[in-house]
């Protein structure tokens, strides 16, 4: 067969322009490709839940991939390691309760069983806005490649429209930042606004991730990291049970929601 270099650049450009439009109206639009986003749409797309991923960085995997400073080991306790064993990660149990595995191979085979049980994952896509209707709930996002605003181009966005939206980007909890400073929305928490993660305590921040993860806005719901950080809880470093128990719930959360 004799390649043709036009026309792989045309198959690459068709495709994933019919990849994106179907991607404009969707169930549920998740923000951020760490593990608890990612965890959040294996468990919505395996219910048929119609759902996309946008990640601004290059590749999938959040804070995952880097385990602890660089050491490629996460660690994750006794009530999540059913999830390692869904999702076929080989894990070993190095002290009683205390169970590892290798970082790269947890996020490349949640990534992996995520988009084979149909959730859509753009990379290098921003999330630089929100989309509101009636009384300011969240329908959609507003999105712009990466690059760009890095660049710090002024190049107009385009929306996409969703039924939910999680905010899973991590630390910087990004879309409920929007919703505080553009929409100047009150969030369900205590003080109504961002409340800030606090310093390392992984015991008492994997306990709360869970009840932290919720809907906070109309139309917005908190998972992993950005659910911790939006409630005021501390942060747990390298153990990643929490980030994968908080994925499903925010799954939970989303199915409800949806019906």
């Amino acid at each position: 067969m004799q390649l043709d270099d036009v026309t792989i650049s045309r198959v690459i450009t068709k495709s994933f322009m019919e990849d994106f439009q179907k991607a404009m109206d969707v169930d549920v639009a998740i923000g951020g490709a760490g593990p608890a986003g990612m965890i959040a749409a294996y468990y919505l797309a395996k219910r048929g839940v119609n759902t996309v991923i946008f990640e601004r960085g290059l590749r999938p995997g959040g804070g995952m991939p880097g385990g602890g400073m660089m050491f490629n080991t996460i660690v994750v306790q006794e009530e999540a390691k059913a999830i390692l064993d869904e999702m076929g990660i080989r894990n070993r149990e190095y002290e009683k309760g205390y169970y590892t595995a290798d970082s790269v191979e947890a996020s490349s085979a949640i990534c992996f069983r995520a988009i084979q049980a149909g959730a859509k994952i753009f990379n290098l896509m921003s999330i630089e806005d929100v989309m509101i209707r009636e009384n300011d709930r969240v329908t959609g996002l507003v999105l712009n490649w990466s690059a760009v605003t890095l660049a710090g181009l002024h190049v107009d966005p385009l929306s996409i429209r969703s039924k939910l939206v999680i905010d899973a980007t991590g630390h910087a909890c990004e879309i409920c930042h929007i919703v505080v400073n553009k929409l100047h929305g009150r969030l369900d928490t205590e003080g109504g606004g961002i409340m800030g993660e606090k310093s390392m305590w992984a015991e008492v921040a994997e306990k709360r991730i869970m009840e932290n993860t919720r809907e906070v806005y109309p139309g917005v719901i908190v998972a992993g990291m950005a659910a911790n950080a939006v409630c005021g809880t501390h942060r747990m470093g390298p153990i990643f049970g929490g980030m994968l128990l908080s994925g499903k719930r925010a799954a939970e959360v989303a199915l409800e929601g949806l019906h």
